[in-house]
């Protein structure tokens, strides 16, 4: 809102308030905040990835130590990041369809090394049905691969990233994207990893990565960004936060809630900090 002033001319030499001036307002602009909730229910379809970390450094998941290894329960640390953050995040997703991709392990039957092969072994369909088609999708696919390495996180975020450039360029908030990255933390390719993150933080994107085991990581807490803005190797600052790092090991002993608030805590408000930033109503504003 501008303003302009005009002083009355001061003849009192008293002190009076009465009548101190004209306000004129020469412009008004009134802008509407808009919700999370707007957005969903204004027709923005979240869409939902998960990419799975199968380097080596996991350990075999036939032998009990490793954190690929399922338990006689029928769980391990994968499946319980894979659960609670689909099962909340498959809410706001109509079709329930999830593309789940893995990465760093070497896939048949050529055994090469992939950094994002799809866990269902259909790459023209990567989709899984629900969060449950995930979960059996990994139980199938972990005794036929090879745990490999490096680990590079890259190649699926770029892989999103693509979907959501694609969805940006119809300049509508009918399209975002979350992708959970589910690893051991022990990252190869961290300077093309900041390039990715720095480009994707232009696009209708977040990143969730969610830390197993016991490792340092500090890799993931500088890609998190909360100290400070994340920055490429050239020096180019993110547009905006767009990742949110847990680790697993602070929830081992809460209930499965609340590892998913925890994670998902950053998520609407990136939302709907993009869709500001773009200046992008809901398709159908409240």
């Amino acid at each position: 809102v501008e303003f302009e002033c005009i002083h009355p001319e001061k003849k009192q030499k008293k002190k009076s308030y009465k009548n101190s001036g004209i306000i004129r307002i020469k412009s008004c602009k009134i802008e509407t905040e808009y919700s999370f909730l707007d957005y969903v229910m204004g027709g923005c379809q979240i869409n939902f990835t998960v990419g799975v970390d199968f380097t080596g450094s996991n350990g075999d998941p036939k032998s009990p130590d490793s954190l690929h290894y399922i338990s006689p329960d029928g769980i391990n640390e994968y499946l319980i990041a894979i659960w609670s953050v689909g099962s909340v995040v498959q809410d706001y997703d109509t079709d329930k369809l999830f593309p789940a991709f893995g990465f760093g392990a070497q896939i048949p039957p050529s055994w090469q090394v992939s950094h994002e092969f799809a866990l269902n072994f259909n790459p023209s369909n990567p989709y899984c049905q629900g969060i449950q088609g995930i979960v059996e999708a990994y139980r199938q696919i972990l005794p036929q691969i090879r745990l490999y390495g490096p680990t590079n996180f890259s190649p699926i975020i770029n892989h999103v990233a693509r979907f959501a450039a694609h969805s940006a360029q119809q300049a509508t908030a009918s399209q975002y994207f979350i992708l959970l990255i589910i690893t051991d933390g022990e990252i190869t390719d961290l300077d093309q990893t900041r390039q990715a993150i720095v480009n994707a933080s232009k696009l209708p994107m977040s990143i969730i990565i969610v830390g197993v085991g016991e490792a340092d990581f500090k890799a993931m807490e500088f890609l998190d960004g909360d100290n400070g803005v994340l920055k490429s190797l050239t020096g180019e600052p993110a547009a905006r936060d767009i990742v949110q790092f847990v680790p697993f090991r602070q929830f081992k002993n809460a209930p499965w809630e609340a590892l998913s608030q925890m994670v998902l805590a950053e998520v609407p408000k990136q939302l709907v900090s993009y869709y500001k930033g773009q200046g992008w109503p809901p398709v159908k504003p409240p």
